[in-house]
């Protein structure tokens, strides 16, 4: 058989950047792509620059089966990455030109096959229950077939740190077998993910001086130190590293590709993506995400939305002289911003920060400046947060700054909301509103779910009409906290409300003992808000 040409073009053959979100990071529990799925996941990879992207086990799961084979089809052209089919090394006593999980990788027709080999000796014996000698010419076999069809081969040796720690002769014999059949790479995996930094780069620097091979590193994070742990095998030598999109694994999950590649390019200076491509990190971070069905990890290094945000006011206070003296890079390097947070621990520095962010400058207004961290300190002591309600916040900031508060464009007279309990247990709310807007006095009724999907219909109700841009303002989420209240005090509700227009999201809080009256507050701020965008002065929005 001829060689199989790679599709992509990886930067470079000196270090590879070898992603395995698509095996690996698939036995996550939770995460089950479908092959529309595979496919957009491996385009996204493409698109950052990763040199390898492994797509799963040809021949033993129909999924990666057809993945290939529609990848083969044309369904999944590469610019920078090279396909990697995964499978494992011929049965005991098999001839490897007659095992079919062989053969289904070469009818994968991926230009790069990377094979699994147990090198531990306990593994060798009580899993495949064969002795060291066959379970070497079981990887020589494999290997010398595959090279022999014209294939690239990397061999992962499974359990290797805690085989070479147990009897590191037999292990050895395994990386042996690999190089002489033609392996590019043997890549040492800490299967288990119980290794420490120290530890592997001591294995990684002695194992690379007794064999003279090309290393890889493959760790899984079970003692939180999967990335530590790859970086320290790249600092030892070792120049294929294999990771997955945002840590996703079995178990605690794989090295995460995008802190090793933020570490690999901005602390020891790798280039190991294309210069363009690294402001992409962040987003892509957040597409695979989507595609995995899970929620972005806000504190995820480099690319979570916490990432460079700043909450203390000692921290603000320095960046505003430099913001690199609390960020250890600039997070538009890896396409993420930095936030300032305001909360009770705020001080002057950070709001004043934060309201250049929101287009207020206090700068010149220490009167107003002094006004706003007073009235976001007593209320956050009362249970508000404007932590993520960033729009409750620039009004609150507007309202010192201006002198005046920005009024909704309508003004309430009175809402009234009655809960409904029908026989068969079905529970519906029926919501009243009075309102002056335009110079009229308007009164609406509506029905909803619950009070305060009642309430919002019954306001957008008596406001459609006299607003152009109501109806491309949604509710798009809804949270709510109960608040332990203070020594002798009621409990609070705190209420969290997050608006849409299609273009962009903003978020405004609320605060009531009464949970409906903390979700008109909040519901109220979102409209002066997207008035206020609207408008561009907050004089021109009164009713």
């Amino acid at each position: 058989m001829s060689r199989t040409e790679p599709q992509g073009t990886p930067l470079s053959d000196q270090f590879h950047l070898y992603d395995t979100t698509l095996r690996d990071g698939a036995q996550r529990e939770g995460i089950s792509y479908s092959i529309a799925d595979k496919l957009a996941v491996a385009r996204l990879l493409d698109d950052l620059g990763v040199g390898f992207i492994e797509g799963g086990w040809p021949g033993a799961l129909p999924k990666d089966t057809e993945f290939f084979a529609r990848a083969a089809a044309g369904e999944l052209p590469l610019r920078h990455a090279v396909l990697v089919a995964f499978g494992s090394t011929r049965k005991a006593g098999v001839a490897v030109a007659d095992d079919p999980q062989v053969r289904a990788l070469l009818d994968s027709q991926a230009p790069v096959v990377t094979l699994v080999a147990k090198s531990d000796v306990r593994h060798i014996e009580r899993a495949l229950r064969v002795d060291v000698e066959e379970a070497c010419a079981m990887v020589r076999d494999t290997v010398s077939f595959l090279v022999g069809e014209g294939r690239r081969v990397f061999v992962d040796a499974e359990h290797f740190f805690d085989g070479y720690a147990h009897d590191a002769d037999t292990a050895l014999r395994v990386l042996d077998a690999a190089g002489q059949a033609g392996a590019d790479v043997v890549v040492l995996c800490d299967t288990n993910g119980g290794q420490l930094p120290l530890g592997i780069a001591e294995t990684v620097s002695e194992v690379a001086d007794r064999t003279g091979l090309r290393l890889g590193i493959h760790c899984q994070d079970d003692t939180a130190c999967a990335v530590a742990n790859t970086i320290a095998a790249v600092q030892a030598g070792a120049t294929h590293v294999q990771c997955t999109a945002n840590g996703y694994g079995e178990r605690a999950g794989n090295a995460d590709l995008f802190a090793v590649v933020g570490n690999l390019v901005t602390k020891l200076g790798m280039p190991v993506l294309p210069p363009s491509r690294m402001p992409e990190l962040t987003r892509t971070a957040h597409a695979l995400a989507e595609l995995a069905n899970l929620a972005p990890e806000e504190h995820q290094a480099y690319v979570g939305s916490s990432a460079f945000a700043h909450k203390a006011g000692l921290h603000a206070s320095a960046i505003k002289v430099d913001p690199l003296l609390y960020n250890h890079i600039d997070p538009a390097d890896v396409g993420n911003d930095m936030r300032v947070l305001v909360t009770e621990m705020a001080g002057r520095a950070s709001l004043e920060l934060k309201g250049r962010q929101l287009g207020v400058d206090l700068a010149e207004k220490p009167e107003a400046l002094a006004g706003a961290l007073k009235k976001v300190k007593a209320l956050e002591a009362e249970g508000w947060s404007f932590e993520a309600a960033d729009a409750s916040l620039e009004l609150l900031l507007r309202e010192e700054a201006e002198g005046a508060p920005a009024q909704p464009p309508f003004r309430l007279e009175s809402y009234r909301v009655v809960l409904d309990h029908h026989v068969g247990g079905d529970v519906g709310a029926e919501a009243t509103v009075k309102i002056h807007v335009g110079g009229e006095r308007v009164i609406a009724t509506a029905e909803g779910n619950g009070p305060v999907h009642a309430l919002d219909a019954a306001l957008r109700k008596a406001l459609r009409g006299h607003l152009s841009w109501l109806d491309s303002v949604e509710l798009s989420d809804y949270k709510v906290r109960i608040l332990v209240g203070k020594t002798g005090t009621d409990a609070v509700t705190r209420v969290l409300v997050e608006s849409s227009d299609g273009d962009r999201t903003w978020t405004t809080v609320g605060v009531h003992a009464n949970i409906v009256e903390a979700s008109w507050l909040a519901l109220c701020d979102a409209l002066v808000h997207k008035a206020l965008a609207v408008s561009g002065a907050a004089g021109e929005m009164r009713p």
